[in-house]
């Protein structure tokens, strides 16, 4: 059935019933010197406060009925190799004459939650380019159908979202992502180059200087590496150095041994809300997050379709062995798909602009004085500005926007 059908959030009582039930009988760790230290973890008296709101006074329908105000769909898309999967996805269509289809993709630990700031801004601008926003649950996210084989990696992430484009009668469209939302469209990018028109990310996942120029397809296109490179750039790799030496650790593990993490984060709500909310604090510029809006965050997770745990193993396939040809492929010069690139300071990797000026024909770059790893949500404001500008009338891709006038 290729058929797309209107669909409302309902988490079952008795879901909500177990969770009630383990929050009730929660151990917490013993109280210590380190206990509410930043620098070893999610602190005790936070996770404390959060799990009490949770128990009591956080009202999950509440949030439920928000968030089916949002225009939500499934469908099924048939993925080379793995049959059939049922995806869940948002479509908000602009009114304005002219909009562009936008896919945005989520990452890891976000979800389609990420969307909801930027999405009235790019629907329905009080001026400059239009969207039309589409904006799924990746297959083991949220309220997207589990896959139990294993090799369902980027090619397939890529593929999965790509037909779901095709499905709302998109041929060609442009896309936006962070996160893991970067590496599935550079890879739709790769593979479907006549659909993908353009890509804008606010997220690079590069750690070290990309290969000589001179081993490029098209060097004469590329420029020089600077030898010196701007504070700016010196604090971006600063942050970057911080980040691998003591932020990758989650990493390690979801990306050798998966299954093991997996019995905590299925079994223990606690468990799973103290592993996300590190990366809730950690990975932004200071957002101010409300106690509500982090147990919404984790509550996608604790009652997806395919539980917690299935978010895990993108991690785990994206290492093996037979998809280093893909990862390679992500540093490469990937020609035909114009490229628009926004840094936030407090993101996890941000490299310098000559590395990003390798990666394709880059028409946009910017560097926002704030922000971190969840751009959409953390500066709805400052992103969809960016986006606008690379898509602005008579820009680099006055061509793209006339195909929609």
């Amino acid at each position: 059935m290729d058929e797309i059908i209107p669909y409302k959030i309902h988490v079952d009582e008795s879901s909500m019933e177990l969770l009630q039930k383990k929050l009730d009988i929660v151990t917490f760790p013993n109280e210590g010197a380190v206990s509410d230290n930043w620098a070893y973890g999610a602190p005790l008296c936070d996770i404390k406060r959060l799990v009490s709101r949770w128990r009591q006074g956080f009202d999950w329908r509440t949030q439920e009925t928000k968030l089916n105000e949002l225009p939500q769909f499934t469908t099924n898309v048939s993925v080379g190799g793995f049959g059939e999967l049922n995806i869940h996805f948002i479509h908000k269509r602009s009114s304005q004459p002219g909009a562009i289809p936008l896919l945005f993709v989520h990452g890891w630990p976000g979800s389609f939650l990420e969307v909801l700031k930027i999405l009235p801004l790019l629907t329905e601008p009080a001026n400059g380019q239009a969207f039309h926003v589409v904006a799924p649950s990746l297959p083991n996210h949220g309220f997207s159908a589990e896959v139990t084989s294993p090799g369902f990696a980027l090619p397939q992430y890529a593929e999965a979202m790509h037909k779901i484009m095709v499905r709302l009668d998109y041929s060609q469209y442009v896309t936006q992502g962070g996160d893991w939302g970067y590496h599935i469209t550079r890879h739709i990018g790769l593979l479907y180059p006549t659909s993908c028109l353009a890509s804008h990310v606010n997220f690079v996942s590069l750690v070290e200087k990309p290969q000589s120029l001179q081993n490029r397809e098209n060097p004469s296109a590329l420029p020089s590496i600077p030898l010196e490179y701007s504070e700016e750039e010196k604090a971006g790799l600063q942050r970057t150095k911080w980040f691998v030496e003591e932020g990758e650790g989650y990493k390690a593990e979801q990306s050798t041994r998966p299954t093991t993490l997996a019995f905590a984060l299925r079994d223990s709500p606690v468990a799973l809300l103290a592993w996300i909310y590190e990366k809730l604090h950690d990975w932004t510029d200071s957002y101010p997050w409300e106690d509500d809006e982090v147990l919404t965050w984790v509550s996608i997770y604790q009652f997806s379709r395919a539980g917690p745990q299935s978010s895990l193993y993108l991690y785990y396939e994206s290492e093996r062995v037979e998809q280093q040809r893909f990862r390679e492929a992500l540093r490469q010069y990937v020609h035909g798909v114009p490229l628009g690139v926004s840094l936030f300071p407090k993101d996890l990797k941000i490299p310098p602009d000559s590395w990003i000026r390798e990666m394709g024909p880059v028409i946009f770059l910017n560097r926002q004085t704030s922000g971190g790893h969840f751009a959409a949500y953390e500066r709805p404001e400052g992103l969809v500005q960016d986006v606008r500008e690379m898509f602005r009338r008579e820009g680099p891709l006055e061509d793209v926007i006339k195909l929609f006038h």
